[in-house]
């Protein structure tokens, strides 16, 4: 349970390292600001468009009499705008990220050069580092949205629908935001997904740490313009935790009093 705060503590440690350098800070909101005018014309594109598109998807009901047909057709664009908004949630981190791969990849650099010790380079083209940040960002996505029907089918049943299934939810989303802003810096050192996610899997708790408080503070796209670039600071930091061996537990001290014991080899 101590990761729980550790990974938190990347989070916090994070903003604050963007809050001492203020021209990373300013490179790094650039793409999130730049996804954040995407996103929100697709949203009110959608918010026009969305009742044309459930009366073109229900031809049957043309000849439903009031107020049948203004009561289905009204639900349906209810739910495409619900899900249309669903799908801008879960995939603005991965489109951020993906925009903005030079400025996120620097200034992951420049937090491993002012931490010290080895700054890893991929040493790839840029093409070639968005290629493999697109086709990445797509598996998580759909990773994520299996994980979202099984738990919305979860949530139909009773009590734990209403109570636990929200928690797993938002622990799924915590745990492949974290792993999506860790790649940037895991992809600077030929870490591939697969492994990425054996290695955050490793330290689960850490990982979730760093991740739920985010993924809480993303349901708010504007507040998550803000937070990346800390975010991406303090994902680079948890990876450089991630790295360091692990140090065997210290053994528990001796009772007072008690006669230590001698074995022969």
């Amino acid at each position: 349970m101590r990761d729980l705060g550790v990974g938190f503590g990347y989070l916090m440690k994070g903003q604050r390292w963007v809050a001492g350098h203020g021209r990373w800070f300013g490179i790094g909101l650039l793409p999130g600001l730049i996804t954040l005018v995407l996103y929100a014309g697709a949203l009110l594109g959608l918010g026009y468009g969305a009742d044309d598109l459930a009366a073109w998807a229900t031809p049957f009901a043309d000849d439903w009499s009031s107020p049948w047909q203004g009561m289905f057709r009204g639900f349906l664009t209810a739910l495409v705008f619900v899900f249309g908004l669903f799908l801008a949630v879960i995939t603005f981190t991965a489109v951020t990220l993906l925009v903005g791969q030079p400025f996120y990849e620097s200034l992951s650099e420049e937090v491993d050069r002012t931490e010290g010790g080895e700054v890893p380079e991929s040493g790839l083209p840029l093409w070639r580092e968005l290629w493999i940040s697109a086709r990445d960002s797509l598996r998580v996505v759909l990773r994520v949205a299996l994980y979202g029907i099984g738990l919305f089918a979860l949530g139909f049943i009773p009590v734990i629908g209403q109570t636990v299934i929200p928690v797993l939810g938002f622990c799924v989303s915590g745990f492949f935001l974290a792993e999506e802003l860790t790649a940037v810096a895991l992809q600077r050192r030929g870490v591939e997904l697969k492994e990425r996610l054996r290695m955050l899997r490793g330290r689960r708790m850490l990982t979730l740490g760093f991740g739920v408080p985010l993924a809480l503070a993303f349901l708010v796209p504007f507040v998550a313009v803000f937070l990346m670039p800390g975010a991406v600071a303090g994902a680079t930091l948890l990876v450089r935790d991630l790295e360091a061996p692990q140090q065997p537990p210290e053994p528990a001290p001796a009772p007072y009093g008690a006669t230590p014991s001698f074995h022969k080899a």
